[in-house]
């Protein structure tokens, strides 16, 4: 069995966000070829991996892109300005530190004057922050973090109480690794279904790796892995809770906010599970989306669902899975792919 810490520490040490994701598609790419027929690669950089089957097709997307952000002005003091790529809460982004593509560090902070803590979390505005990198001047920053340069969170991938790991960018680095545990367990294993495995680029800044991917494999159906929320902390609003629970086992998508299921998927999904005796947990997510929708809408339209690793704190620098969750994602989607179209 692969160790998903050992992996996810890889992963995140290569990891740029969307639209850069080249590093973690090469070492992505490595590290299935053992596994499939034939792997390649895509114009955008959509990493396909091809375990060839007599059957119908069927596509696994994960998205191998990371939140991040991009600088876009250096200040005459050597400070840095930047966009997010992806989703953030500003509020949370203050006193994070961050890894530039130089391998540079930074810590974000607040603009004095901004005044930031009399606001509200939600309140905070992206461009009251800045980068300090150490910098003495603007020529030093320049040559370290030049315009249009990316950077991620630098943060420890270590495990935590039990059996779960806190890290940056289980978002879904995670689901990659779910992806190589099915191709590792079906690596010896003849199956009727032409199966896919595909990395997928930029599904944090609008879904876009997927839809071309999906265009080109043309899948009778596709099972996207991303990870989902978790209804089982403090910060849980009343009216609004969430069924799944960390440590519970992978969940079958039933809604999220950009997508509703193809009911053959959810019940082929349950399916699997229940006759590999893997547990499994229903899913509506309340607000998020996941490379499903755009495989959905693909073409004249493909049967289309979800596997998720359940995570508390998304979009964090600590994110917290159970890797007991990530090992069974990737078994049930080895268990899906056994059952013929």
């Amino acid at each position: 069995m692969l160790n998903i810490l050992e992996l996810h520490k890889q992963l995140v040490e290569v990891a740029l966000p969307s639209g850069f994701e080249k590093p973690q598609g090469k070492l992505l790419a490595q590290l299935a070829k053992p596994y499939v027929d034939e792997v390649f690669s895509d114009a955008l950089g959509n990493v396909y991996c091809h375990k060839k089957g007599p059957g119908k097709r069927m596509m696994f997307p994960a998205h191998m892109d990371v939140i991040g952000m991009m600088i876009t002005f250096v200040d005459d003091k050597g400070f840095l300005r930047f966009e997010p790529i992806g989703g953030h809460s500003p509020a949370g982004l203050i006193g994070v530190t961050v890894r530039l593509e130089s391998g540079v560090r930074g810590t974000i902070r607040a603009d004095a004057a901004a005044d930031v803590f009399k606001h509200g979390f939600g309140d905070v505005d992206v461009h009251d922050l800045y980068i300090d990198i150490g910098a003495e001047s603007k020529e030093e920053a320049e040559e370290l973090a030049p315009i249009g340069s990316v950077c991620m969170f630098d943060a420890p991938t270590t495990m935590g109480a039990g059996s779960t790991m806190i890290a940056p960018y289980t978002d879904d680095l995670c689901g990659c690794i779910a992806l190589l545990i099915a191709m590792e367990e079906l690596k010896d294993t003849q199956v009727e279904n032409d199966l896919w495995f595909v990395f997928t680029v930029q599904e944090e800044v609008g879904l876009r790796g997927a839809k071309p991917a999906a265009w080109d494999v043309q899948p009778h159906m596709g099972i996207a892995v991303d990870v989902t929320r978790t209804g089982d902390t403090s910060g849980e609003i009343d009216g609004q809770r969430m069924q799944v629970r960390l440590g519970k086992g992978p969940t079958v998508k039933i809604k999220d906010s950009s997508v509703q299921c193809n009911p053959q998927v959810i019940e082929h999904l349950r399916k699997a599970a229940k006759e590999n005796k893997i547990p499994y947990q229903d899913e509506i997510l309340l607000a998020g989306g996941t490379d499903t929708a755009a495989v959905q809408k693909t073409r004249a339209g493909i049967l289309s669902g979800c596997v998720s690793i359940p995570c508390r704190n998304i979009h964090a620098p600590a994110e917290i899975v159970d890797l007991k969750d990530v090992e069974n994602v990737g078994k049930l989607l080895a268990a899906a792919a056994k059952i013929a179209l």
